[in-house]
């Protein structure tokens, strides 16, 4: 076995007991493989991260990037054989700049966290995936994670302005600007935001902030199905209103709540369409109102415009709960599709049609405002016949997407899961432009092999013993 002892990192952050290991061994995708890393390394500097990357370099020894390990798409996951490189560590917000505006982070930084920074200056970091509370912004860049709020404010890589970054040959650079304005060269930092660790180890992170936005109003919509809650999102598109989130519960999810925290959403609803505007003073109430109407339109059991504060931030509460309320029910196969927004009523019919046509449960979330859906496949414990129906749902489901004009992803990742079904929807010309970026960038395959793209195509011809395979 190659020595895990890494030059330059005390030996107390260096770990390598087998209970130790098993921690870190995986993010929370069910069902995607792992295996089991030489050693979990926490750095606390980015020359500690070069140490490392360069001790692996010479050693031809995997090395793979971890955050929280929130990941939904195996992205993280150990390798046999592996330096797992955890950023726990690495957590400090390095800067806050009011006059910019922008803050300087490391990759251990909780999104929640920078979030609450900001706002003490009167600043706003938008990018809120619903992990939020515990996601890292290093991770969250790793899959240009999404959230609630980018139907109108967009994903982590628009707000993503330079990153330090150690490359696959060990050399510490800086990419990307700090400038509101800047086209020197081809974009590399854009080029990394959402590489999940396959083509450099990032260490530090500026991202722009925002001004702290108005109170937002809440407007609630009740649905009899899913179809007619996607009729009310086209609706709410086709009328020029972009609400800052438009998320989409379905009777599942609410019942899981439900039963889990006893807030009786689903006595009320099949489904729940929760919409917010941000627009402030008279505007935005005519934007509320437009939307409420929309939700009339398409077929809504209830709707209004919410004069309860508390009442509204239960029902997003109820929107964030959903997944870890469906765990407690049985392994979770989670998607995370994204078609074209007047393609999701025709989208959510086809998920239906699918749970039925294999017999599975699949419970439905989605930041339906901006076509990201995420259909929830939920199977009982030790059940190997509903797993493999639910595997068969899983690659329909994203077949459908594909066939919609959609992706395989809009903001999880590729990871372990999502394979065969991103070059399905790349195609050949496409992939071997991103088994050249990757040969590039990782000329000895080190970096987080066997995501994304797998490692015999992304290895370049001739090294192909110089990495572990799992």
């Amino acid at each position: 076995m190659t020595n895990p002892a890494v030059d330059d990192i005390p030996a107390g952050r260096v770990l390598t007991d087998p209970v130790s290991l098993a921690r870190y061994q995986h993010d929370e995708a069910e069902w995607a493989p792992y295996g089991m890393p030489l050693a979990v390394v926490r750095p606390q500097s980015a020359e500690e991260v070069r140490a490392v990357v360069r001790h692996c370099l010479a050693h031809r020894v995997p090395l793979v990037p971890r955050g929280a390990g929130t990941g939904l798409s195996g992205g993280a996951n150990a390798v046999d054989g592996a330096i797992l490189l955890s950023f726990e560590d690495m957590n400090r917000i390095v800067r806050i700049d009011a006059a910019e505006p922008l803050a300087v982070v490391q990759p251990g930084v909780v999104n929640d966290d920078l979030r609450a920074a900001a706002a003490e200056h009167g600043l706003w970091y938008p990018p809120d995936p619903a992990s939020s509370p515990w996601s890292t912004i290093g991770g969250n860049v790793a899959t240009n994670a999404g959230g609630m709020c980018c139907v109108k404010y967009g994903v982590t890589r628009d707000y993503v302005l330079g990153l330090e970054v150690v490359n696959g040959l060990g050399d510490l650079v800086r990419l990307g600007r700090r400038t509101a304005k800047g086209v020197a060269g081809y974009d590399l930092a854009g080029l990394l935001v959402g590489s999940e660790g396959t083509l450099g180890v990032i260490t530090q992170i500026t991202v722009r902030l925002r001004p702290a936005r108005p109170q937002e109003r809440t407007v609630a919509g009740y649905f009899s199905s899913v179809v007619a809650a996607g009729e009310a999102v086209s609706a709410v598109t086709a009328s020029g209103v972009v609400p800052s989130a438009l998320e989409l519960v379905d009777r599942h999810c609410l019942a899981a709540v439900d039963a889990w925290k006893k807030m009786g959403l689903s006595a009320d609803a099949d489904v729940v369409l929760l919409g917010r505007v941000d627009t402030p003073g008279a505007a935005g109430d005519a934007e509320a109102e437009v939307v409420r109407a929309c939700f009339e339109r398409a077929g809504a059991t209830w709707a209004a415009v919410s004069t309860d504060q508390q009442e509204a931030d239960a029902l997003f509460q109820a929107r964030r709960l959903a997944y870890p309320a469906l765990e407690r029910l049985g392994p979770v196969l989670t998607e995370d599709v994204c078609v074209p927004r007047a393609a999701v009523p025709e989208m959510l019919a086809r998920i239906e049609r699918t749970a039925a046509r294999h017999d599975v449960l699949v419970a439905n979330i989605a930041h339906a405002g901006d076509g990201n859906l995420h259909p929830l496949i939920i199977t009982a414990p030790g059940d190997e016949a509903a797993r493999a129906r639910a595997q068969s749902a899983f690659e329909d489901i994203l077949d459908d997407a594909i066939a919609l004009g959609g992706t395989v992803t809009g903001e999880h990742g590729v990871g372990l899961l999502k394979m065969r079904g991103m070059n399905k929807e790349l195609g050949s010309a496409v992939l071997d432009m991103h088994h050249a970026v990757k040969a590039a960038l990782d000329p000895h395959g080190i970096l987080n092999p066997g995501k994304v793209l797998s490692v015999s195509q992304a290895v370049p011809e001739g090294d192909s013993g110089n990495v572990r395979r799992v």
